[in-house]
């Protein structure tokens, strides 16, 4: 597997967003995401992860928010290929995407009814926190999850700045 950088409206990468909301749609009842909606304006890294043949199996995307924090996006990874790592490896990717920009803090926003989700970003060492940005006072988002993890500047997983 490879984690490579990618456009926001790389085909790959619209294909497995695309494939993410509609996933995310049948979990949650037809219900879209709270938040502002990324786009590639406001997009600053997207990574794709592709097996040995070149198909794209995952995404992840940062928005900058500034002050050295970024949002984590589309977090996404085909059926098929769950259970093999892709998601960790797209997150550390993430991570260093943004350590290597002089981010210290990512954020991100999950569900309830996406538990792999938590349980990713908890493994990774991160942290619940109370709704930030967009988020906060979004009637769509009262029910989501906020999590919050400090880089510092090693390669480990630890959850402090």
């Amino acid at each position: 597997m490879i984690i490579e950088p990618a456009a926001w409206d790389d085909a790959d990468v619209r294909r497995l967003t695309d494939d993410q909301q509609a996933e995310l749609r049948v979990r949650y009842g037809g219900k879209g995401e709270p938040g502002t909606h990324p786009s590639a304006a406001d997009i600053s890294v997207v990574l794709v992860a592709r097996d040995d043949d070149g198909t794209a199996v995952g995404c992840g995307a940062l928005r900058h928010l500034g002050s050295g924090v970024a949002e984590v996006k589309r977090m996404y990874v085909v059926p098929a290929s769950r259970g093999r790592g892709v998601s960790k490896a797209v997150l550390a990717g993430l991570e260093q995407a943004a350590r290597e920009r002089g981010w210290a803090t990512l954020r991100l926003e999950t569900g309830p009814l996406q538990p792999e989700a938590v349980a990713l970003y908890t493994g990774a060492g991160y942290r619940r926190i109370g709704a930030f940005g967009a988020y906060v006072g979004d009637p769509d988002g009262a029910h989501s999850l906020y999590f919050e993890r400090g880089l510092g500047t090693g390669s480990g997983r630890s959850g402090t700045a």
